[in-house]
């Protein structure tokens, strides 16, 4: 084989097979040109990010020291799922869910594909801005005294007090506007 042929096999088209999440490396499965199939071969993941991608995705193959019994996979992308017409400058993480995570021009959106969005584990949130919601604002949500914040405040609204020794009671609360 030629100088020329096997640095031309150094680099290539790889579509995705089979992946194996479990090993501290990803393995994949991998077709390239000329229908070559390898199997374990090495995905390499930028740090702090991983993904499974699906089969059918594409990736750079590259032949390490030329050998393509050494042969590792970089950049995969699945046009399927790929997000379109970001702005120049912008950054999105996503799914073929529909989940996304959109660093915009003009601030960030979260979008949960309809699914539930988790804030696990944490010592406390703290928000440093005022806070706006369109749905109901419920705290102790999982306990048998959780209450909506409009339950809380009709609650208010409407209790009274017991004011001396005989138990004569207050008018309700007067609701402020």
């Amino acid at each position: 084989m030629s100088l020329a042929d096997r640095v031309r096999g150094m680099i290539g088209r790889a579509i995705i097979g089979l992946v194996n999440d479990s090993t501290r490396m990803q393995s994949v499965q991998v077709t390239m040109q000329a229908d070559q199939t390898a199997d374990d071969v090495e995905r390499l993941q930028q740090y702090g990010y991983t993904s499974v991608p699906f089969g059918g995705a594409e990736g750079i193959a590259l032949a390490i020291g030329g050998s393509t019994g050494h042969t590792v996979v970089i950049n995969v992308d699945d046009r399927r799922y790929r997000l379109t017409g970001l702005q120049e400058g912008e950054v999105a993480l996503y799914d073929d869910l529909g989940h996304k995570v959109h660093l915009t021009r003009n601030g960030i959106v979260i979008n949960g594909g309809g699914h539930l969005v988790s804030l696990v584990n944490l010592e406390k949130l703290r928000v440093e801005a005022d806070i706006e919601a369109t749905g109901e604002i419920r705290d102790r949500c999982d306990m048998p005294e959780s209450r909506s914040m409009a339950q809380t405040r009709a609650h208010q609204t409407t209790h009274t007090h017991k004011t001396n020794a005989i138990g004569a009671q207050t008018d309700a609360a007067l609701q402020s506007v």
